[in-house]
Parts: C-alpha cells; structure tokens; sequence
C-alpha cells in the first residue's frame, strides 16, 4: 500500500517531506483540522480499509480468506517487475525482492471479480495437523487433496500457449505461549502448512507419496524441493501466507489438477504436555488461472463442470 515517498537530493538521506506524504486528519482538531501520515501507518490504515471493503462485498468470507485477497489480489509495479525479471529465477535474490516489494500492489476488483480468462477458485477448509496415540510421541496425521476443476479440453485445445497459475495459502498460528525465538527447540509458531500441486505426469497416489516425503523433508531440515516451474519456489520462514506462481503451457497445466495440503511440525506437535496436539486449523486457498492469449472462455467452461459433476472430496 501508499506509504508516501522521500525526498532524495542524490547526495544525502532521504527525508519525509509534506508534499510526499499522505493527508490525513489531526489528531488534535481543536488546534488543526489536517496533517500528513507516511510509512507503515498509512500504508496500515489503507490495508484495513480494503480488507473492510472486502468483508462488506463478501461477508461470509473468513479472515483467513480476506487476508489471502489481499495478497493473491497484489500484482507488481512495472518498475517492480523488471527488478523480478533481473534476478533470472535466482530463489535467493528473488526472496530479497519478496522482502522489499512484498507481492506488489493490492487491487479491489481482482480481489472480488473474475475476468473470463482470468479464473479464480476459493477453498475455505480445515485440517487436524496431528494425533496422539496413548503416551507415544505427537505425530502427523491429515493432508488434504482438492481436486480442480480444470477446463482440461480447453487447456489441451490451447496447447503451446503460456498461462499463469497463482495460488495462496492463508492460515493463522497460535504463538508459543512460554518461550520465543525460531529454532526447532523455541518454536513460535503452533503449526504450519504447505501446499504442492501435483504433476503433469503423477498419478494421484505418486503425488500423494510425494507430499508425504515433503512433509519429512521439512521436518529433517531438509530443503523442500518444488520445482523451477515456481517462481518463488520456498516456504522456509515464510510466516503463515505462502503465495506462488507457476508458469507453464496449457497443455501441460491440464494435468495438473490437484493440489495437496500438509502440516509441519510446531509446538501444538513438540510440547504434548499442553494438549495442544488435536486442535483443528483452519485454511483458505486461493488459486487462479490467467491465460491472457487466450481466445477461451475459461470461467464458463469451469461453471459447466461445476453443475455436472459430483465434487468428491479426498
């Protein structure tokens, strides 16, 4: 969001000036009525007012499914972009932009509307992250696999044409009630979850395999490989919202019609002592589709499959 700008004479450090900054009210109106607000608190104040128009437009939407428009709705500035492009699909250089432009600039209407070729799904859903049996160690327990409702005709019709998928992942954490820091012994956060989308060419057992052999990975410290196809690409410390994009061809994209939620460790996992270990998590995942060449209208062929079939949940 806004946050105002610098003033830069090439030499010296950026100062705040009224003229870059943003018009707000006083807060003592008795002396003046207006004043100007910069940085994170304007940039604050304006997320929460699109996060309230979100929730007037769409009430039902949980919080966790808001906070995922946000994100998912954010594109990047040209400007931004080009510094994206630079980096030449380096993970490293790429998570150092992710830290300095975040996902780019939120937009209410891709946050609410779906153009023809510009598909977006929702899953609002639940997961039991891990189990008990009698005095024995806490251990994992559920993944989910949501099936899509991919227009595969119309993505092999395209064939060779490019399409874009973005999918984000949105969950909160409960906070280590007792001790703080980021190691595996001082863990902060409950739980957290991770997504991978199956492959053109796995079945829906071998991509099962395939997350559960993540889910390990994790845990071992070991990095999660998921493939060059993802321009981010990670999820080591990236907080509770993950958000990625795959790039590929239509026909390849057709094949890939499922996506696998699972859980890591946490200390709902590590402290059993707090009973912590059964609680359910809630999660949103938002997934679109763009195909900007594309003569295909793919929200109607997705509405067809919708009504005809019976969506049968794994």
């Amino acid at each position: 969001m806004e946050g105002g700008n610098l003033a830069h004479d090439g030499v010296n450090p950026g100062e705040p000036i009224d003229d870059l900054r943003i018009l707000t009210t006083h807060f003592r109106p008795e002396n003046r009525y207006f004043s100007t607000i910069g940085d994170t608190s304007s940039a604050t104040a304006q997320a929460a007012k699109l996060a309230a128009e979100i929730m007037v437009s769409r009430p039902g939407l949980w919080p966790e499914t808001v906070r995922a428009l946000l994100v998912h709705s954010a594109e990047w500035t040209p400007a931004m972009a080009a510094r994206v492009t630079a980096c030449h699909g380096n993970k490293t250089q790429l998570q150092s932009i992710l830290r300095r432009y975040g996902y780019g600039v939120p937009n209410l209407g891709r946050a609410l509307l779906s153009a023809n070729n510009d598909l977006t799904l929702m899953i609002e859903d639940d997961i039991r992250p891990f189990q008990r049996e009698g005095s024995g160690s806490v251990k994992m327990r559920d993944m989910k696999l949501h099936l899509l409702p991919w227009p595969k005709d119309n993505l092999l019709a395209l064939g060779a044409e490019p399409v874009e998928v973005r999918v984000t992942l949105s969950y909160f954490i409960e906070p280590n009630p007792g001790e703080r820091g980021w190691t595996r012994r001082h863990r902060y956060a409950s739980h957290g979850l991770r997504f991978q989308m199956k492959t053109a060419t796995e079945s829906v057992d071998e991509f099962r395999a395939r997350i559960n052999q993540a889910a390990r990975n994790e845990e071992e410290g070991t990095p999660v490989n998921v493939g060059e196809s993802w321009l981010l690409g990670t999820f080591r410390d990236s907080g509770s919202l993950h958000s990625d994009f795959w790039r590929g061809t239509a026909a390849d994209l057709a094949e890939r019609d499922a996506i696998g939620i699972y859980p890591v460790g946490g200390w709902w996992k590590e402290k059993p002592y707090l009973d912590r270990y059964n609680e359910k998590a809630r999660y949103s995942l938002i997934v679109t589709i763009r195909a900007p060449g594309a003569a295909v209208d793919l929200y109607a062929a997705v509405e067809t499959i919708l009504k005809t079939e019976i969506v049968a949940q794994v």
